[in-house]
């Protein structure tokens, strides 16, 4: 068994620690926000925020959010600053196929947490990893901006 706070609230699972929290969320939990992507922690589509920071979820065994936070794409919006990252996207338009976004916005999320007025530069590193396969890169960039804007 392993019991961990999702989105706010008080889970347990009886899953095999091993199991990545990926799985976990998707199949036992029925959260399909977070995507399988790459399965080898490359592609950040998986990413979810475990204690305030982002981690690819798809290797991620669930022993290791054991007593923690975890936080997903379904629950970001309960955040200040998740809900003004989801709504940039909105204004920006950034999602084309949509894939990748929930660990974009995880990400652009976690980076505005830990920075409230990023550079370009501070903004690729953190969303290094992150692959869209549609490339919407400058109008995530932009995205965060108006965020980071809109939490000032």
């Amino acid at each position: 068994m392993t019991t961990f706070t999702l989105n706010g609230r008080s889970t347990t699972l009886d899953a095999e620690p091993a199991t990545p929290v990926l799985w976990a969320l998707r199949d036992q939990l029925g959260m399909t926000g977070t995507k399988f992507g790459c399965g080898v922690a490359q592609c950040g589509a998986c990413t979810v925020h475990v204690n305030g920071q982002p981690i690819r979820s798809c290797v991620t065994p669930l022993a290791a959010v054991a007593g923690a936070r975890v936080t997903t794409i379904e629950g970001i919006e309960a955040d200040r600053v998740g809900k003004a990252v989801v709504e940039a996207w909105i204004r920006h338009d950034v999602a084309q196929c949509g894939y990748c976004q929930s660990g974009q916005v995880m990400s652009a999320t976690a980076l505005l947490q830990r920075i409230k007025r990023p550079t370009d530069a501070q903004i690729d590193a953190a969303m290094a990893g992150i692959v869209c396969r549609c490339g919407t890169y400058q109008r995530i960039r932009a995205a965060i901006k108006d965020a980071a804007a809109s939490l000032a």
